[in-house]
């Protein structure tokens, strides 16, 4: 069994040692330096000197996505912004993004991570890795290609779209290692056929998808597909990026990277935190972080953290594979929607009513996402080139805000079915 580094098998004691001391100086660091802790943590009746162990993290305030959006762009910011050396940002509800910043050392435990996962994948520096996450603000692609570098792999970093080409590249270029979302590694299994290629013209022995959710029969058609061993990663850009967790050998379960992060699991309603085994929301704590160092964030995603060892040796904790949210966002072709979002473009557009029907679903492979939106009763919805300009123009400034594309359809005043209590604004068809 290959390891990255040491501290994937360090003993439980000594983990633990480690992270409450590292706990301790983070806490101590962000009441330093960073306002909003600091206010949260007095009106909480804490201070620093009252964190002396893990025991006491539950003290803690949590932070939300919504803090960070309150602060924008640098305000949870805990060093220096000399020291920071690059940027990256996720979408949030209101179009605002969540930025997040990393020193130096950032990027290199950042590499760490990452190269924890490619290596518990099987890749090592004889491999030619085919990174076709997006480069940019968002963290998926620079993420695994730290990664990549880190244990010297050949890394081709190809990022998204053109799909010929990508196979094209696959192929001559001798790629062992794809990373890229599951839906795309699925719609490259149907361009594979759709060229007549085979995978035994490929070079492919694993994968490593995340950045949205997949199921087992996902995993299984991937496997099949390309004949390889599909790897779970998981990671979200306010934390960290990919690599906060990963799949082993044993494909049974994320291993958290405990030296880095820890995981609690709390009941959404009353932050109460769980027992391992108990499913309830996933809420992380970066320890060992210089740039962002969030304190019990929480991610709204619905998980649950495993008891006893893994099989492969690892020491580390392991997560279960998110298996919903307790808010409303939606993961589309790795990007983060909010419905809110989509409303106030359609607030901001003449003729239209704030009343809409988000419909996702997989198609070849790949999420589309409809969008039916009624038009006002003032609105001449039997002139044809109006309606027409009308759902281009609220395409375009969807895909503007959102960064992904969707199909819009304006439906007649009282097409939408309306219900009682909160109205029904999504249905995902998808089978994650």
């Amino acid at each position: 069994m290959k390891y990255f580094d040491f501290n994937e098998v360090i003993p439980e004691k000594v983990l633990r040692n480690l992270q409450a001391e590292r706990l301790i100086e983070t806490v101590k660091r962000v009441y330093d330096r960073v306002a909003p802790y600091r206010k949260k943590m007095d009106e909480a009746g804490i201070s620093p000197d009252d964190i002396k162990s893990l025991d006491d993290l539950k003290k803690l305030p949590f932070t939300e996505k919504q803090d960070l959006r309150d602060s924008y762009p640098y305000g949870y910011f805990a060093c220096d912004m000399e020291d920071v050396v690059r940027i990256h940002a996720s979408s949030g509800t209101t179009g605002k993004q969540t930025v997040v910043g990393y020193t130096e050392r950032d990027l290199d435990v950042w590499a760490t991570d990452t190269a924890r996962a490619l290596v518990a994948a099987g890749a090592d520096n004889t491999d030619f890795v085919h990174v076709s996450y997006g480069y940019g603000l968002f963290t998926g692609g620079l993420g695994v290609n730290g990664g990549a570098e880190k244990i010297k792999a050949k890394t081709i970093p190809v990022s998204v779209g053109n799909t010929a080409r990508q196979i094209n590249i696959m192929k001559d270029f001798g790629s062992t290692v794809l990373c890229c979302t599951p839906s795309y590694a699925l719609y490259m299994v149907e361009a594979l056929k759709e060229a007549g290629i085979s995978t035994d013209e490929l070079s492919l022995k694993c994968g490593i998808f995340g950045a949205e959710p997949w199921s087992e029969n996902m995993r299984a058609e991937i496997e099949k597909g390309f004949g390889i061993k599909a790897y779970d990663i998981y990671g979200l850009s306010e934390v960290m990026g990919p690599g906060v967790a990963y799949e082993c050998c044993e494909q049974d379960g994320l291993h958290i990277s405990d030296d880095h992060f820890i995981a609690e699991i709390i009941d959404p309603e009353t932050g109460e935190v769980l027992e391992d085994g108990q499913e309830g929301e996933l809420v992380f704590t970066c320890i060992d972080k210089e740039a962002l160092p969030l304190i019990r964030y929480r991610t709204r995603d619905v998980s649950y953290l495993y008891k006893g060892e893994c099989a492969c040796g690892r020491s580390f904790k392991r997560m279960a594979r998110p298996m919903g949210r307790t808010d409303d966002m939606l993961i589309i072709r790795g990007v983060n929607v909010f419905p809110s979002q989509i409303e106030q473009v359609l607030l901001e557009t003449e003729h239209i009513l704030a009343q809409y029907l988000i419909t996702v679903d997989r198609v070849d492979n790949l999420d589309r996402m409809l969008i039916e939106i009624e038009m006002s009763p003032d609105a001449p919805f039997d002139a044809v080139r109006f309606v027409e300009e009308k759902e281009r123009s609220i395409r375009a400034a969807i895909e503007s805000t959102l960064g992904i594309s969707a199909v819009v359809k304006l439906v007649s005043p009282k097409t939408l079915a309306r219900g009682e209590g909160k109205a029904k604004r999504v249905i995902d068809n998808r089978n994650i």
